[in-house]
């Protein structure tokens, strides 16, 4: 059977009973410039040749010692998740719109969410959305949809929050006239600069602030403190997490006299590995007062009429699928196979395993900064407490340096020149628990090398 079933004979007499010359005619509401004329697909090969390419491919993937985070973190991954991944009652799973025929999936789900609600101190959790910056977007419109006002909703970014989650919010919520406002970071503390908030003092169209914790330089911001301000002037506080972070540090629903209200993140930390840009998935979790705004599935346990457990679908907003229009979201789906990678991964390393995870990620952190103190021209950026990364000024550009080392087989950090002009000079580190000393050693001798081959770049 051809992958496309239908003959051009098929498609001319579609046209014909739709009185249309062409398929180009269905699509005519979409604006000429928006119209991709040519794919450029290439002719099919043979497998060999298609498998030849794809190994030359991974061949071409970095596979040194890598010190880069910025949202996507390397950690250990036990064999046997995606092993018990793999089979196929998982792999080949579908929506489990039928829970007579889904028993195991709904538990799975069930259990991430049992378990995410306990690590974030939470009420609810979602059974997950597409990943960490669209999980934000849909907080700040779940946000919104529960406030009182009608209309002019303003949003209060803490300028420390990742930078590419800040853009994906504002391409998705600002059209909707919500309007993001970013706040000035201190740069010498690295952390939200609290006195941009006087500026705000009085206005009754705020409804959110969003307060990253670790923030993206790994500093600690004051989420106490934070919560308390938002909550006394009615705005929901909706925190940015490390799943990771969380396990150690004061989880989000503690944060302050009530907690957050939202709370959202990236689960990739949970047992899923850096691939070319995923999988990823985005975690959800917020107060039992805002359930009914939560967007996509809530899995519930129950009892049949003879006492046995079972599972089903709670909450499904319906109104996603049949009325677009007035959806609580339009995101339908949940990230099923990552999602059973995080469930099986918190599982084996339990609570006292991700603190170890994230104590060891830590002590690496401190570890290399002291390092570094020793070299010459170098210094570390921002004080206070931190988690797993830190901001390193160098004598030299950070890009060039990043590109030497990188030769010599050490990924030292994000270049943070690419998004913030005046740390151009700056590398953002991340060490996880990955890192021996050997690694951190082998990363000051490379640094100290390339910078006096860089002394005339």
């Amino acid at each position: 059977m051809p992958f496309i079933p239908h003959t051009q004979d098929d498609v001319s007499r579609m046209l014909a009973a739709l009185n249309l010359d062409s398929v180009q005619q269905l699509f005519d509401e979409v604006p000429e410039n928006l119209l991709v004329r040519e794919l450029n697909i290439p002719e099919g090969v043979t497998e060999m040749t298609l498998l030849r390419e794809m190994k030359q491919r991974a061949e071409a993937n970095f596979s040194g010692a890598m010190y880069l985070g910025a949202g996507a973190y390397e950690h250990h991954i036990p064999a046997a998740v995606w092993d018990v991944v793999s089979r196929g009652e998982f792999m080949t799973a579908y929506t489990p719109y039928q829970a007579e025929a889904s028993q195991g999936t709904l538990q799975l789900v069930y259990e991430y969410q049992s378990m995410m609600t306990a690590l974030m101190a939470m009420d609810v959790s979602n059974a997950s959305l597409y990943d960490g910056a669209s999980a934000l977007s849909e907080a700040i419109l779940m946000a919104v949809r529960a406030s009182k006002r009608r209309s002019g909703h303003s949003v209060l970014v803490a300028g420390t929050l990742n930078p590419r989650y800040t853009r994906a919010a504002r391409a998705i919520v600002e059209t909707q006239g919500i309007d993001v406002q970013v706040l000035d970071f201190d740069h010498a503390r690295l952390t939200l600069d609290e006195a941009s908030l006087s500026a705000w003092e009085g206005r009754d169209d705020l409804t959110a602030l969003v307060i990253p914790m670790p923030n993206f330089f790994g500093r600690i911001e004051e989420v106490n403190r934070l919560t308390d301000w938002a909550h006394q002037r009615q705005i929901t506080v909706i925190g940015v997490v490390n799943p990771i972070a969380v396990s150690y540090l004061l989880p989000p629903g503690q944060w302050g006299q009530k907690g957050a209200d939202i709370v959202v993140g990236d689960g990739q930390p949970l047992g899923l590995p850096l691939a070319s840009g995923g999988p990823y998935f985005g975690f959800m979790c917020c107060r039992q007062s805002l359930v009914r705004q939560m967007p996509g599935r809530i899995i519930g346990r129950t009892v049949d009429l003879e006492g046995r457990t079972g599972f089903t679908l709670t909450l499904q907003a319906r109104e996603q699928h049949i009325r677009r229009a007035k959806a609580t979201s339009n995101i339908c789906t949940n990230q099923g196979l990552a999602v059973t990678a995080a469930t099986i991964h918190m599982a084996l390393l339990g609570g006292e395993g991700l603190q170890s995870v994230a104590k060891a990620s830590m002590a690496g952190a401190e570890a290399l900064k002291q390092k570094l103190a020793r070299v010459s021209g170098v210094s570390i950026v921002g004080v206070g407490p931190g988690f797993h990364e830190f901001v390193v000024r160098l004598p030299r550009e950070a890009g060039k340096v990043v590109l030497k080392m990188a030769e010599k087989g050490v990924l030292p950090g994000l270049d943070l020149g690419r998004e913030y002009p005046l740390l151009r000079d700056c590398l953002l580190v991340c060490v996880t628990e990955t890192k021996t000393l050997a690694d951190l050693e082998q990363y000051v001798t490379v640094l100290e090398e390339t910078l006096k081959e860089c002394s005339a770049c």
